[in-house]
């Protein structure tokens, strides 16, 4: 397995794996609670999370089957960036957690790189 496939597939199934287990599977509390910090009441916050695991387990398979398409790889980078920022802002206290989005989104946004040089390597070859 080459590395643009590596990353494809760490990318992929992060994002699938953050979808199905902490808020369809079994909803943490940490994914209510950073839903709640918005404003929103618990039964609004439920459905939010659970929206937002359907969505991240579609991006997932999506970003998996369409690697190589510039405009998915750069929603990937927007869309954890934005989950970044919107943690420092609302919640600053959990990056200082173990497994927090700076150990989780920074990779996955090196990875977002990794494909689209190489990507663009392949193409100018």
């Amino acid at each position: 397995m080459n590395t643009v496939q590596i990353a494809r597939m760490v990318v992929g199934l992060s994002w699938i794996y953050h979808g199905i287990f902490p808020k369809l599977v079994h909803v943490a509390p940490l994914e209510l609670a950073m839903t709640s910090s918005i404003g929103f009441s618990d039964e609004i916050s439920y459905l939010i999370t659970k929206f937002a695991g359907v969505s991240e387990t579609i991006f997932g398979l999506v970003f998996i089957a369409y690697y190589r398409v510039r405009s998915i790889i750069y929603l990937n980078i927007a869309g954890l960036t934005m989950l970044l920022l919107f943690v420092m802002l609302n919640m600053p206290k959990l990056l200082i957690e173990a497994f927090n989005p700076i150990t989780t989104n920074i990779p996955l946004i090196a990875l977002s790189f990794i494909i689209l040089n190489c990507i663009n390597d392949q193409k100018e070859a």
